[in-house]
């Protein structure tokens, strides 16, 4: 299933998009990857409605296929001035957001040279390996590390505050270190998007995730 949607920037916020880091005339591109029940859909969404209200043009795309069994789930968010096409070939992600290994190492195609590959550093069996279709690949962590990723422990940040489902707000807390937006457009998307009753771990997330310090890898060096 593919899902598009645009997102055209609010009355009133363009100029914004002048003083931030991150996007000009050249869109963003930004893959986020897992699997189904990781909330990669919403980080995707949040994404989209922050780069929105900061005054960027955003498109966003959805692949998914037996998402509510585990299945991989892709979505592809892009942001700028302007943003033409949806359009991602292999090697135009900037940054690659994984919330697995598995899925980080298949679509590491998508990044181009000197991307940002953000990984949460959890494997989770897929349903093709479950089935025995295909092997798991073997030391993906370390794989990644070699290849420049930086590795979160999002789960185990996430289950420190008490729910490990957080986990994707973890990333796209990491993730927001390097987009130049500020955090309380972030956090009024989540207040916006977040059951009320779970608003205030997902903020205390979204900030374990800006602070986590990660000395692991940086610029990818794909060959």
């Amino acid at each position: 299933m593919t899902l598009s949607q645009t997102y055209t920037a609010r009355a009133g916020t363009r100029g914004l998009a002048q003083d931030l880091g991150g996007a000009g005339a050249t869109p963003v591109t930004v893959l986020l990857c897992g699997v189904g029940g990781q909330g990669t859909i919403l980080a995707a969404d949040l994404l989209a409605r922050t780069a929105q209200e900061a005054g960027y043009q955003v498109k966003l795309s959805e692949v998914h296929g037996m998402a509510q069994r585990g299945g991989a789930v892709t979505t592809v968010v892009r942001f700028g001035s302007s943003v033409a096409s949806m359009v991602t070939d292999p090697g135009c992600a900037d940054h690659i957001i994984a919330f697995e290994t598995t899925e980080a190492l298949r679509n590491l195609p998508f990044l181009k040279a000197g991307g940002d590959l953000l990984v949460n550093d959890e494997t989770i069996r897929p349903l093709t390996a479950l089935t025995g279709k295909v092997a798991m690949p073997s030391e993906a962590a370390s794989t990644l590390k070699g290849l420049g990723a930086r590795l979160v422990s999002a789960t185990r940040v996430a289950e420190g505050l008490g729910n490990a489902k957080c986990s994707n707000i973890v990333l796209l807390g990491a993730l927001a270190k390097d987009l130049g937006m500020d955090e309380t457009l972030w956090e009024r998307q989540i207040e916006k998007r977040v059951p009320a009753r779970f608003t205030a771990m997902n903020i205390a997330a979204f900030r374990a995730g800006l602070a986590y310090d990660s000395d692991e890898g940086g610029k990818a060096t794909l060959s």
